[in-house]
C-alpha cells in the first residue's frame, strides 16, 4: 500500500496494491503492522457501514472529548467526495478541510485523525460505506458542524437543493459556535 500525507497532518491517503485479472481482483485493505509504521500506532475498535443515495451529504460529523475517533474510510459501492476538516485550534490548518474522491473503482482509502471533522457526500446512485473508528460511539459526544459554513467553505459538488441531509445536520451549528479541539 501507498501512503499518502495530505496537506493537512494527521489526514492519509491510502492506496492499495490491486492485483487484477480476468478473473476479478484481490487487494489488501489493511495491515496492522505497515499501517502502526506510516501513520502511527492506531488500535481499530469498530467498523461501521452505511448505504445511502445520491445527493445525501452526511456530516460535518465528530465526537467531543476523549470520545474523540480516528477513522479509516472507504468505499465498496458507488462514488463519495469525503471530507475532513481541522478542528485542533492550536493546528495551523484549523478550520482548513481536505476534499478526496473515493470510490469503488480507485479503492482509496482516507484515515482521518482524532481532532477532526468528517462528512461526505454521495455522487453515484447510491453508495456502501465502510469504516474503522478506534473509539466507541458515544451519544452524548456527539457533535456536527454545518456542511455549508462559510468560514471552512467546502466545495461540495452538489447543488444544494438536490442535497439530502437529516434534521441533525440541518439544525448543526457553525465552526466559531462549535466545541473543538
Amino acid at each position: 500500500m501507498q501512503y499518502i500525507e495530505t496537506e493537512i497532518k494527521g489526514v492519509w491517503v491510502i492506496e492499495p496494491k490491486v492485483f487484477e485479472d480476468a478473473r476479478g481482483y484481490f487487494m489488501e485493505t489493511y495491515r496492522q503492522e505497515d499501517f502502526d509504521s506510516h501513520v502511527g500506532p492506531t488500535v481499530f475498535v469498530q467498523d461501521n457501514e452505511s448505504r445511502s443515495s445520491y445527493g445525501v451529504v452526511r456530516g460535518l460529523h465528530y465526537q467531543k472529548g476523549e470520545w474523540s475517533q480516528a477513522k479509516l474510510v472507504r468505499v465498496l459501492q458507488g462514488r463519495v467526495l469525503d471530507v475532513a476538516v481541522d478542528l485542533r485550534r492550536s493546528s495551523a490548518t484549523f478550520g482548513k478541510y481536505v476534499a478526496v474522491e473515493l470510490s469503488a473503482e480507485n479503492k482509496r482509502q482516507l484515515f482521518i485523525s482524532r481532532g477532526f471533522a468528517h462528512g461526505f457526500a454521495v455522487l453515484s446512485d447510491t453508495a456502501v460505506f465502510a469504516y474503522k473508528v478506534d473509539n466507541k460511539y458515544m451519544p452524548s459526544a456527539e457533535a456536527g458542524i454545518r456542511f455549508d459554513d462559510p468560514d471552512i467553505g467546502v466545495d461540495w459538488p452538489i447543488a444544494k437543493e438536490d442535497m439530502l441531509l437529516s434534521e441533525k445536520d440541518k439544525k448543526a451549528v457553525s465552526l466559531k459556535e462549535a466545541e473543538v479541539f
